[in-house]
Order: C-alpha cells, then structure tokens, then sequence
C-alpha cells in the first residue's frame, strides 16, 4: 500500500483524485479487513494452521470457504484494489493483478495440491465445487438452482 501511495505521488499522471474513488477504496479495504478477520476465526475454530504452505490437520469448507477457496487471498488482492481505488491509482490497479498472480500460482495452486494430499476424496469434492477466487452463487447454496462450479485444478 506504501508502494501505490508512493507511485500516485511520483507519477501524478497515473493518480486521479476523486472523492468517490476514496470513499469506494475505504469500503472495499474495509470489506476486505472483515473477510480476513471471519477467514481467521474458520482457522482457530479448527484449530489449523493459517500458516501458508503448512500441513493443514482439517479442511474448512465452511463460512468465508463456501464461496471462495481462498478468501484470504482474495482480500490480499480486494485490499490492494482498496488502497489503489482510494488514492486513485491506475499503477495500483497492475500492482493487484501482480498480487493476484503470485498468490495464484505461489500459493493457491500449491495449497490445493496439498488440500488433496492431505484429505484425498473429500478435498477434491471440495475443490470441485467451490471456485478458487470468487463465488459461484448457486454453487455456494446461495440460489436455488444447483449449479457446478469449477476451476482447473493444477
């Protein structure tokens, strides 16, 4: 957030200052704070490590984990979006997608294969049905109509 602070300053014809673009960049850091903070509860309430890359003793498949695999991720990438919204950052916006990829491939990716090592059956039931990133509605029991989602394992 540092970074995109200072990219606005140094580069004022990347920055667009609007109140509108401050309000909406508090609102989704904000968002972005409370899905990490319900994320966190679902790891102390299974009592697993939150830890990335450490052997997971259960799989959460519930709160925040119904409509995304990896809603901690996706505030990472939400905050930066936040941040780079509210200083009106067009140079923010490319830091996200950069974020969004790293954690993607250095993370996610690697997290799922250990999700499938580790649970087998259940995690791949798991992985077939909820989206890595962002929620399909009918899948996460949120329409009434049954709908698959699914992403490419990898």
């Amino acid at each position: 957030m540092l970074l995109i602070h200072g990219a606005s300053r140094a580069l004022p014809g990347w920055h667009v200052a609007h109140p509108i673009l401050d309000a909406l960049g508090w609102l989704v850091v904000v968002v972005a704070l409370a899905l990490i903070a319900w994320s966190g509860i679902w790891f102390w309430r299974k009592r697993t490590p939150i830890e990335p890359h450490h052997v997971p003793k259960a799989l959460i498949v519930e709160g925040p984990y119904r409509l995304s695999r990896n809603p901690i991720y996706l505030a990472l990438v939400l905050l930066t979006l936040g941040a780079a919204a509210g200083q009106g950052s067009a140079l923010g916006v490319a830091l996200a997608a950069g974020l969004w990829w790293v954690l993607d491939r250095r993370f996610a990716r690697v997290e799922e294969a250990l999700l499938l090592r580790s649970f087998g059956a259940e995690a791949e039931a798991y992985l077939a049905a909820t989206r890595r990133w962002v929620c399909c509605w009918k899948s996460a029991g949120l329409s009434r109509i049954r709908h698959k989602c699914t992403d490419k394992l990898p």
